[in-house]
């Protein structure tokens, strides 16, 4: 019996360790009055990179800066300020790492398009190998 208690406490608490986080990780503060405004806002947390985690949105995190700028965005949606307003003063404060899909600009314009010259670069290179494969004298006297 005494086993049984035992297992018993110990699923306890690792549904505890399990499940507690999760909830930590819950928006406690209520919806925005406007369905708009709230949509508005869960997208915009879903986008903006925990500068603390760094691996999380500010809506998965339990950072206290996550809070922070979670209720500045609440804030900045309340006084009617747009989706690219907030994203320029985040952008603007924190850097361009703040959010997870970067913006296409001057100085990052190799990062977006290094991906398609190396796919063209490799599609030119296996081209060219099989052109030079096909001009290849056939040697029938090997066998």
């Amino acid at each position: 019996m005494k086993v049984l208690i035992h297992k018993l406490n110990v699923f306890c608490v690792l549904l505890a360790v399990i499940f507690v986080p999760l909830a930590w990780a819950i928006d406690p503060s209520e919806s925005l009055p406007d369905p708009e405004q709230q949509m508005l806002y869960e997208e915009i947390t879903k986008e903006v990179r925990c500068l603390v985690c760094q691996n999380q949105t500010i809506a998965d995190s339990t950072a206290p800066l996550a809070a922070d700028l979670r209720r500045e965005i609440r804030r900045k949606i309340v006084a009617g300020e747009s989706e690219t307003q907030i994203k320029d003063f985040l952008v603007d404060r924190y850097g361009g790492y703040i959010l997870y899909k970067p913006r296409f600009e001057a100085w990052n314009w190799l990062i977006w398009l290094a991906p398609l010259v190396l796919l063209l670069a490799g599609l030119a290179g296996i081209a060219r190998f099989a052109k030079n494969r096909a001009n290849m004298p056939i040697d029938r006297d090997a066998d």
